[in-house]
């Protein structure tokens, strides 16, 4: 029997529920160590109610699929990853991932998600290439994403100031074919 099509060997993909998602979403992004790996801008707190009305903008839009990832076990909401700003006519889109609960960290969720994701974008949305950014103190997802097949591409020097120091902003993608050689369908 052929695995659901959003689901991996740890986790599932499911829908965003705004509602449900925001206290959570909100709860995440008060954790600084969590926003650090997250974003590049400084923090910004909202509250749950803030949260989810602009998380309801967010999936209005037409060039996203966005996703929670929940564990198989226990069906517990751990994270969220999604593809964004999709170009139809070359195949192009841009995938962001983050596990917030962070005794899931480390342990394959987000590795296990990005497959997921992946066999989605090139079986299904026939998508050709898809790429990230990561900032280079995080060994921890460059390990993750390469395990899944994304290459290095290229580097922002010293894009990001984080705590006083600067820090690259790393590019990497993977391409559709390159996913089927190493993903027999």
């Amino acid at each position: 029997m052929n695995t659901p099509l959003l689901h991996g060997e740890l986790v599932r993909l499911a829908p965003i529920e705004p509602e449900a998602y925001a206290p959570v979403g909100s709860r995440w992004g008060r954790q600084s160590d969590y926003w650090r790996l997250l974003a590049a801008e400084p923090p910004s707190l909202f509250s749950a109610k803030a949260s989810q009305k602009w998380l309801e903008k967010v999936l209005e839009g037409d060039s996203r699929f966005s996703f929670n990832i929940r564990t198989l076990e226990g069906d517990r909401l751990i994270g969220d990853i999604g593809l964004d700003g999709i170009d139809w006519v070359h195949g192009d889109t841009f995938v962001g991932i983050s596990i917030g609960e962070k005794d899931c960290w480390g342990k394959g969720y987000g590795t296990d998600a990005m497959r997921v994701i992946l066999r989605y974008a090139f079986t299904e949305l026939n998508l050709q290439r898809v790429s990230l950014t990561v900032f280079a103190y995080n060994p921890r997802a460059i390990r993750s994403y390469e395990k899944v097949g994304f290459v290095h591409e290229g580097r922002m020097r010293q894009f990001l100031n984080k705590e006083g120091q600067r820090y690259d902003l790393l590019f990497m993608g993977v391409l559709r074919d390159e996913w089927l050689r190493a993903n027999p369908i």
